[in-house]
């Protein structure tokens, strides 16, 4: 990594945030304007020269000004974060939290109202998931005969959250069947986690009386088909709102950004593995493990209750973006909706 001097730190902050506030390259000229420096635009020219050939700054056009690359906008998000007060305007919030607040007994709505408070505040692409099933724990199951050979399995977890499966099931099994099913699964598995349950209906079903005993035999069957479905819920807002951005002029990039959102198994995939680490984490166009990210910034932050995960929110936006903004809403909206939900 390159040594910067405060001057010419202070010179690529400036660029990076003239680019943000006014979507065209930047020459020395608007940065002398703008922030009054009290140098000369030949100085700043020749720094802005040098943030080029060290990376920080790319020249589009051969007669135009300069713009930010990743690295220079990671340069600029990291001096951003480091001030305890990199965003002002925290009074905006108020309302939004005060809605989130009443839907706290339910975590899906509640995600779901938090993307459209994050596409509406911030024009970006609001996004949220909810743990990968595979780490939440049983709380209880309920099965329901539903037609003549099917049955609606409701599993819920200890974080709230209710999912429903349709399995197929013997015709001739009744409800009063179903329901000792649901009473075996419940005193067996109830207060383990998913990933647990799994490994213990294969030692279960290696035994002798679960063999004998056809309807258990069933239930720990039905249980194991249940639990194959271990994507979290993926909740996304705003796509009207990041089009109408100038980042999205051009035909390509709304392909890019709709390829980006369209692969849902892939992003519920990069979401669960961020959700492990602790606070906001902003990633920045390369630095995107996944290809059709590479031109678009990530920001997200785990929710929990009592340090348990309850969901990811985030934001997906262009790497122009109003980073001080997105990340004070991705942030402290995450912060409160886990302490809301640790206080119930």
């Amino acid at each position: 990594m390159h040594e910067l001097s405060e001057r010419t730190k202070k010179v690529l902050f400036a660029v990076v945030q003239s680019y943000i506030n006014y979507p065209d390259p930047v020459g020395s000229r608007a940065i002398t304007k703008r922030y009054g420096f009290g140098w000369s635009p030949a100085t700043i020219r020749n720094i802005m020269a040098d943030l080029e050939e060290m990376g920080f700054l790319r020249q589009p056009h051969t007669s135009a000004g300069r713009i930010p690359t990743d690295l220079g906008y990671r340069f600029y998000v990291d001096s951003l974060t480091a001030e305890p007060e990199y965003y002002q305007e925290k009074e905006i919030f108020k309302d939004i939290y005060m809605k989130l607040e009443t839907l706290k007994n339910d975590i899906e709505m509640l995600l779901g109202e938090t993307t459209k408070s994050f596409s509406m505040l911030s024009h970006y692409l609001g996004i949220a998931m909810l743990p990968v099933i595979d780490m939440t724990t049983l709380k209880r199951i309920n099965i329901i005969k539903y037609k003549n050979d099917n049955a609606v399995v409701v599993l819920l977890t200890d974080e709230g959250v209710i999912k429903n499966k349709i399995v197929k099931i013997d015709p001739k099994i009744t409800q009063k069947d179903l329901n000792r099913m649901a009473s075996y699964i419940n005193t067996e598995f109830s207060g383990y986690a998913m990933d647990e349950i799994r490994l213990k209906i294969l030692r279960e079903m290696s035994k002798e009386k679960i063999k004998c005993d056809t309807l258990i035999a069933r239930a720990m069957s039905l249980c194991q088909e249940v639990l194959c479905f271990q994507e979290g819920a993926l909740f996304v807002s705003g796509l009207t709102e990041v089009l109408n951005l100038p980042d999205f002029a051009d035909l390509e990039k709304i392909k890019e950004l709709s390829k980006a959102i369209e692969d849902k198994h892939t992003i519920i995939k990069l979401l669960d593995k961020l959700s492990e680490s602790d606070g906001v984490k902003v990633i920045i166009g390369s630095e995107n493990s996944l290809d059709e990210m590479k031109k678009l910034s990530l920001i997200v932050s785990p929710c929990k209750d009592s340090n348990r995960p309850v969901g990811i929110v985030g934001i997906i936006g262009p790497t122009r973006m109003n980073y001080a903004k997105a990340i004070y809403l991705v942030d402290n909206t995450a912060k409160f909706i886990s302490k809301m939900l640790s206080g119930r």
